[in-house]
């Protein structure tokens, strides 16, 4: 699947009933992304670690389901894959205090979020970011109450079936539902918008011939084959 085609066809059980494509990730939410840029966070432009939100778009074109090959540009070795936990947004969130935001939530489902790699992390590159296929998400959206708390879930990456990482959304900067009431501070989130949590740093690299999978508790796994370019 190219292009984001697919994606209507995620299993989803609860309202709004369909993913909208737009997907919406946080930089430098897991306290380990952040610590892992050490003194780079406080120099020059900005001068200090990100006090807002740190947010960047997967659009429609990056969106893949579990299974699909994801490709490896020409000229470039590996990609770097941070697993993340997407929230699915129930109904429309705008201005939603943190004490009710989560009844915003319809569901949540397992985020890749691949990138070539690069040194940007307040401005995020499209061109790295937002290629085809660079967002495979599912397998499919678990209802809120069944997904149980999205602030105490594991998450495991493995390469060739080999655990390359374990995560925990108990290290998140901003837990789930404070992430959602600082977003939607300043922007409204729609009925199948997905909100991503961040992802824990070093992000696994992948090279061609490989195949990646996350897992995350109560939410099953997701798995993709890399594989270089054609052309």
């Amino acid at each position: 699947m190219r292009g984001g085609a697919g994606f209507a066809s995620i299993p989803f059980d609860v309202a709004p009933y369909a993913l909208s494509g737009m997907v919406y990730g946080a930089l430098l939410n897991h306290r380990s992304a952040l610590a892992a840029l050490g003194a780079a966070a406080s120099r020059p432009p900005y001068k200090a670690p990100p006090v807002a939100p740190v947010l960047y778009i997967k659009p429609r074109n990056t969106l893949a389901l579990s299974g699909d090959v994801v490709r490896i540009p020409v000229g470039t070795l590996e990609l770097e894959v941070g697993a993340c936990l997407g929230m699915v947004i129930g109904r429309t969130a705008c201005r939603v205090s943190e004490a009710q935001a989560l009844d915003y939530v319809a569901g949540y489902l397992i985020v890749a979020d691949v990138s070539v790699p690069h040194d940007s992390y307040h401005r995020p590159s499209i061109r790295y970011k937002a290629r085809d296929g660079y967002c495979p998400l599912g397998p499919a959206v678990i209802e809120r109450a069944a997904a149980g708390n999205p602030d105490a879930l594991a998450i495991r990456t493995y390469l060739d079936g080999a655990l390359r990482q374990t995560a925990s959304t108990s290290e998140l900067i901003r837990p789930a539902a404070r992430l959602l009431a600082d977003v939607t501070e300043f922007m409204t989130l729609l009925p199948g918008d997905v909100l991503t949590l961040g992802a824990a740093a070093p992000a696994p690299r992948v090279r061609s011939g490989q195949t990646l999978t996350i897992e995350i508790d109560g939410l099953g796994s997701l798995s993709n084959p890399y594989l270089a370019a054609d052309v």
